[in-house]
């Protein structure tokens, strides 16, 4: 039997960051955390496009908005200090219809009231930072605050510096089929029969979380649905090699950016395109659904089919317009809309893919927007842990101490 004071369920970004935030608060540091693959950073946080947000999309009010500056600006802070490699790019967004010229004032608003640092630009302005950039009405909203990096690098760094302070990181299979969970005794049970008691767990699985929350009676009215991400790339024969991210203005109705451009943390690698964000067969299919997924599958299918045939938000108009994303000319006529002299011998197919898990409302019958953090049986759960998860870790991970009955236990 291994005893601990805390187990963390996955070792992504947002598990990591709690890890970190427990030891930089003093409240333990007998800590374990779980992860199912034989290394970190395979899934979502390692596959993370590594933009972190300056803090402009989300509603004042949103617990995104509570702590995606002061995320950035710690994580940002954190990272320069480690000297990892870290591009200050700044942001652009331009409107690719006239219609939506209105929607820069609004993510102005936003921005501002979140703390953001926001301006917006005039024709002549957009251009100095982007010359072959379009504007449909001239205007343009620049963040300077934006800035790139590499994701898989992040987690190791931050993976090294947990272990160096005695946090243990364990690679063992955790999904429901291969472990047995006793919530009142606190036991974790895991595949090779090896047993972790603890004090409190913190479910910080990802697009796997719901499974784990449901284990513990928690969130059965939630179910994470996969969406997939495919990306294109500039090639480094083109002259369109951005120095700076280029965004369209985003629906806001639906949780996804739209197609943009985002250059490297290295400032030397190819220019990325995308993603998409395609109903995904499979939380983790990338290349190919394991057949373990098929009957999650079946049941993503009829919720989404639901969302379809009912047109809740235009999921149908967007879904629509996702699936011809990954064929080359409708992604290329998406681009032209930020980029009007970009053509099919500037880009080439990415084999960057990944997998963004939203959650889905069963009692509302739609897509939550926001963070979600339920409390259980000595456990908290992070549902819903999306954009800017990543860019707000470590103020994320002190929101989810704070909401936790452990934390509060432990400061009492």
């Amino acid at each position: 039997m291994i005893y601990t004071d805390v187990l963390i369920v996955g070792g992504g970004m947002v598990g990591l960051s709690t890890a970190y935030q427990l030891l930089e608060h003093n409240i333990t540091s007998n800590i374990i955390v779980i992860d199912k693959e034989a290394k970190l950073g395979l899934h979502s946080s390692g596959r993370n496009s590594g933009v972190l947000h300056s803090g402009l999309y989300y509603k004042p009010d949103s617990l995104k908005a509570s702590v995606c500056v002061d995320g950035q600006q710690r994580l940002r802070k954190w990272i320069e200090e480690q000297g990892l490699p870290l591009n200050p790019c700044g942001k652009v967004i331009v409107p690719q219809r006239y219609e939506l010229d209105s929607k820069l004032d609004l993510l102005a608003k936003r921005g501002t009231s979140n703390g953001a640092k926001v301006e917006i630009l005039d024709e002549h302005q957009l251009h100095e930072i982007i010359p072959f950039a379009r504007s449909a009405s001239g205007r343009a909203l620049w963040t300077p605050s934006t800035v790139v990096v590499k994701p898989l690098l992040v987690i190791k760094r931050l993976m090294e510096l947990l272990q160096q302070r005695g946090v243990r990181i364990m690679n063992t299979a955790i999904l429901a089929e291969h472990w047995q969970l006793d919530p009142n005794k606190s036991i974790l049970k895991l595949h090779n029969n090896e047993r972790i008691m603890y004090k409190h767990l913190f479910n910080c699985a990802g697009a796997n979380a719901d499974t784990v929350a449901h284990l513990f009676g928690v969130g059965l009215d939630y179910r994470l649905l996969p969406f997939k991400g495919l990306y294109w790339q500039i090639k480094s024969t083109s002259p369109f090699q951005l120095k700076t991210n280029l965004y369209p203005v985003p629906d806001l109705n639906v949780p996804f950016l739209g197609v943009h451009f985002t250059p490297s943390a290295d400032r030397e690698s190819v220019v990325s395109i995308g993603p998409t964000a395609i109903p995904a067969l499979g939380r983790e299919n990338y290349n190919g659904m394991k057949s373990i997924e098929l009957f999650n599958s079946i049941q993503n299918f009829g919720i989404l089919s639901q969302q379809y045939i009912f047109d809740r938000g235009g999921f149908r108009k967007y879904v629509h317009e996702q699936l011809n994303l990954s064929i080359l000319y409708f992604m290329l006529r998406s681009a032209k809309l930020l980029i009007p002299n970009l053509s099919a011998k500037d880009i080439e197919p990415s084999d960057k893919v990944g997998i963004r898990a939203q959650l889905f409302n069963n009692k509302t019958q739609r897509i939550e927007e926001d963070f979600i953090c339920l409390e259980g049986e000595k456990s908290t759960h992070v549902l819903n842990a999306i954009s800017p998860a990543f860019t707000a870790s470590f103020a994320l991970a002190d929101l989810i101490l704070k909401k936790s009955t452990f934390s509060k236990n432990i400061s009492s």
